[in-house]
C-alpha cells in the first residue's frame, strides 16, 4: 500500500493498472507503459473496479464510482 494518495490509487490490495489483486502473483505485474508513465491507472486500488478514466493533453483524471476523484495534477507533489 501506497501511503499519502487518495483511495483510488493507494489504498487496497489492488495492482492500479491491471485490477488484479496484488496477492496474487499475477498482481505484481505492471505493463511496460505504465512503468514508463504513459499509462494512467485503469483500476480502483481500494476496490478493484474498473475506473472511469479521461486522458487530457497536460494529464488525466480517473473516477471510482466508490472511491472518489483522482487528477494527476493532484500527484505532482508526490513526485
Amino acid at each position: 500500500m501506497v501511503r499519502d494518495l487518495p483511495a483510488p490509487l493507494g489504498a487496497g490490495g489492488y495492482n492500479v493498472y491491471t485490477g488484479v489483486q496484488v496477492d496474487d502473483p499475477a498482481g505484481a505485474a505492471v505493463p511496460t507503459a505504465a512503468q514508463l508513465g504513459l499509462e494512467p491507472p485503469r483500476f480502483c486500488a481500494a476496490c478493484g473496479r474498473r475506473m472511469m478514466v479521461q486522458v487530457r493533453p497536460d494529464g488525466w483524471w480517473a473516477k471510482c464510482s466508490r472511491h472518489g476523484l483522482v487528477d494527476s495534477t493532484d500527484l505532482e507533489s508526490q513526485r
